[in-house]
């Protein structure tokens, strides 16, 4: 669902509060604004369209006025399983639950998101069915399906306030949207499910909860018979900023709303930081990566530049997601991490001495080593060094490495490991160009 926007007027905020474990909240705010956009990605977690605009929205717009608030992947657990609910309907939870459902913190802390004194308008981002259409054209286009609609659940709000007129607010979205199609048939219309009087399943739903509790709310229904995933967000941006427009929220983005950009922005995964000693550019990453050092225990940090970032521990591994997309299975090998690690090493690279920061990147045209220094050994993953475990002050390049150890597809890029004696310091990768 699309939120609502919080003014601000000078000072751009952006933030990720973790309610809990459960939720994300990512929040751009302008300081002094009481208007607030929520958007929330993911209820169902077979609904890619939905949580992948809403992740695009959260790291690649910026908002200038009034607030913009974010729950990318609200369901997490089903995004991964590419399931509607691995625990039943999330979005029929929110009138009543039974006693020990696994939804239950979830959904009570999204109701606190709702229920803020801060929000102004709610979103709820889905793919749906088909082609809605008030006359039946056949077996996608008839009034049973849910695709390509701005669903309300009534006309108003019973309390007269800012965007309380549903159905006006709803058409006006409507009417801009159909004014950008990228083909004809893909027109949205207005679908009033008239909950209190008609559906009872929809009075389990997010959106009425919502507006039971007089926040403005409404669902977005890409289709799940377009083309492409990237055709699914693009009509899902194209709606949050119409209901942008309407709250007056003001806003730049840093690419074009064009089906092509946005397959670009949907593949690209971004970094995975892992206890804050290593980062893994998840892009063009091998499926498996074995012997990866990090701790026993199992308060491993596994920070993803991507919101839909995650992980699964499954038989000793653990499996790195973005949304629904398996990205790789990392095989760990575990270590004490050491303490008082330097923050930078040096690197002769290509004849010429420089320095790099703990757990950088660094660029090769033909060789490289790690200055010989006695506070720490160097282990070179896919280079064999003769007689010695420590490949400190060892000339290095890409002939001499085993491809089958490269980090990406390419097999142009290497870990480069730092140890103090048997504790693990940090990992830098070594690039060939």
């Amino acid at each position: 669902m699309n939120k609502f926007c919080i003014k601000i007027f000078f000072i751009l905020i952006l933030s990720y509060a973790y309610l809990s474990a459960n939720i994300n909240l990512i929040k751009k705010e302008n300081s002094g604004s009481k208007t607030t956009l929520l958007v929330i990605g993911g209820v169902h977690g077979d609904e890619p369209g939905g949580y992948f605009a809403a992740s695009i929205l959260a790291t690649h717009y910026k908002i200038k006025s009034k607030n913009l608030w974010i729950v990318p992947n609200l369901n997490k657990e089903s995004i991964k399983a590419d399931s509607r609910g691995i625990n039943g309907d999330m979005n029929r939870k929110f009138s009543f639950m039974e006693i020990g459902d696994k939804d239950k913190e979830t959904v009570q802390e999204i109701k606190k998101v709702i229920l803020s004194q801060n929000i102004s308008l709610v979103l709820n981002l889905h793919d749906g069915h088909g082609f809605y259409r008030k006359e039946d054209k056949g077996n996608i286009f008839n009034p049973t399906a849910w695709g390509q609609t701005c669903v309300i659940d009534q006309c108003k709000l019973i309390q007269n306030q800012p965007f309380g007129n549903l159905d006006t607010i709803a058409s006006k979205v409507r009417d801009n949207i159909n004014k950008n199609l990228l083909q004809e048939h893909h027109s949205f219309n207005v679908r009033n499910t008239n909950t209190k009087y008609d559906d009872e399943a929809m009075r389990l739903s997010l959106t009425y909860f919502a507006v039971t509790n007089n926040k403005p709310a409404f669902a977005i229904e890409s289709s799940k018979n377009l083309s492409s995933l990237s055709q699914k967000v693009f009509y899902h941006l194209l709606a949050i900023e119409e209901f942008m427009k309407v709250m007056d929220i003001s806003y730049t983005k840093d690419f074009t709303l064009k089906e092509e950009e946005i397959g670009k922005l949907i593949n690209n995964y971004g970094n995975l930081a892992i206890n804050g000693n290593m980062s893994l550019n998840l892009n063009d990453i091998k499926k498996d990566l074995a012997y990866v050092p990090i701790k026993k225990s199992n308060d491993n940090i596994f920070d993803f530049s991507n919101p839909l970032g995650d992980v699964s521990k499954v038989n000793g591994t653990y499996i790195a997601y973005i949304g629904n997309k398996e990205i790789t299975t990392i095989k760990p090998e575990y270590f004490k991490m050491a303490n008082s690690c330097p923050k930078k090493f040096i690197v002769e690279i290509d004849g010429k001495t420089t320095s790099i920061d703990k757990s950088s990147d660094f660029f090769v045209n033909d060789d490289f080593k790690v200055v010989d220094d006695k506070n720490f050994r160097i282990n070179v993953i896919g280079f064999v060094a003769k007689n010695s475990s420590n490949e400190s002050g060892v000339k290095i390049n890409l002939k001499s490495l085993n491809k089958n150890f490269s980090v990406d597809k390419d097999n142009k890029i290497f870990r480069v490991e730092f140890y103090k004696g048997e504790e693990f310091c940090c990992m830098s990768m070594v690039h060939f160009k």
